[in-house]
């Protein structure tokens, strides 16, 4: 099945848009990543309030923004929203409608968080922050008004691979509990040239995300550690994935990312962890920020709103 065919002008106009002089300076890849996540800022969901605010993080202040829907009732679900870019791109006024579509849709408070970024502050820096976060949503349940009991962690991209990192800590370190993990093609690995992963070959360049950019931002990311001897880099080399959060792993055919999410998703399901699997045949990385400009895009993310909206609804109430 070929990539969907409303698809396929954004990804020539994508092609013809890069610099080459700036390919890899990340400031000039920060302001084309937020110019192509804003795009379809004209689309994005009404949401009763939007809050912008500072919690403590473990360098400096870290910013969140909260995102309420109307018709929440008392004490809804929360869930903490970690962003993609290849921990080296993305802030919240780039996933600002990403959060509205979350918030409108699945029935709870959405947290964003904006964490520090690659290469100026590698990892551990996005973890650290992320698992601070986690721990003050969970602390800072009864201001914030959200059940803590039904607190879900999402992200996408580098955002799924913390989400997944933060399921693991929070299991090893006796919470906070996390109700649900939803990963959006995530990155759970950094080995790009054993062969281990088909697809990053098979879809490393045309898609959107290509094989030499998350080489780079393994670069970044990695400040010149061997991220794959890191399981808090490298989730799915952890040792036991047992005992973790019921979990959602979204998965689009032309990503470089396929094959390494599917087989998290398989890890998971081995150790007993409940998971679902969203596969969107015709879709590439990425294709939740470019489901306002894209239809195919937008039903691919609305199914798997969808999908969210009923894990959550069915969670027990704190």
């Amino acid at each position: 099945m070929p990539v969907a065919a409303d698809l396929v002008p954004l990804l020539d106009l994508t092609a013809r848009g890069r610099d080459p002089e700036g390919r890899f300076d990340p400031e000039v890849r920060r302001h084309g990543y937020r110019a192509i996540c804003t795009a379809g800022r004209d689309a994005a969901a009404e949401v009763a309030s939007v809050t912008d605010s500072t919690i403590p993080g473990p360098e400096s202040d870290l910013p969140i923004r909260t995102y309420r829907a109307d018709g929440l009732g008392d004490r809804p679900p929360v869930v903490l929203y970690l962003h993609g870019g290849g921990w080296t791109l993305g802030d919240l006024d780039g996933y600002d409608e990403q959060c509205r579509a979350v918030a409108s849709t699945v029935g709870a408070v959405v947290v964003a968080l904006e964490y520090r970024l690659a290469p100026e502050h590698p990892f551990p820096a996005a973890v650290d922050d992320a698992w601070a976060a986690l721990c003050w949503v969970a602390d800072h349940a009864a201001e914030l008004g959200v059940d803590a009991g039904r607190l879900v962690v999402a992200g996408d991209s580098a955002g799924g691979n913390l989400t997944a990192v933060l399921s693991l800590t929070a299991r090893d370190r006796g919470g906070p509990t996390i109700a649900h993990q939803f990963m959006v093609y995530p990155g759970v690995d950094f080995d790009y040239e054993s062969g281990r992963w088909p697809s990053l070959e098979e879809n490393a360049e045309g898609y959107f995300l290509e094989l030499e950019t998350m080489r780079w931002f393994g670069e970044n990311y990695a400040g010149g550690r061997d991220l794959t001897a890191e399981w808090m880099a490298c989730p799915i080399r952890a040792d036991d994935h047992s005992g973790l959060p019921p979990a959602t792993v979204t998965i689009a055919d032309f990503d470089p990312l396929r094959d390494e999410g599917l087989a998290y998703a398989e890890a998971l399901r081995t150790a007993g962890v409940d998971v679902e699997v969203l596969r969107h045949a015709e879709q590439v990385h990425g294709y939740w920020i470019v489901a306002p400009l894209v239809p195919s895009s937008g039903a691919a993310r609305a199914a798997d709103l969808e999908s969210l909206r009923a894990t959550i609804a069915a969670l027990p109430t704190g």
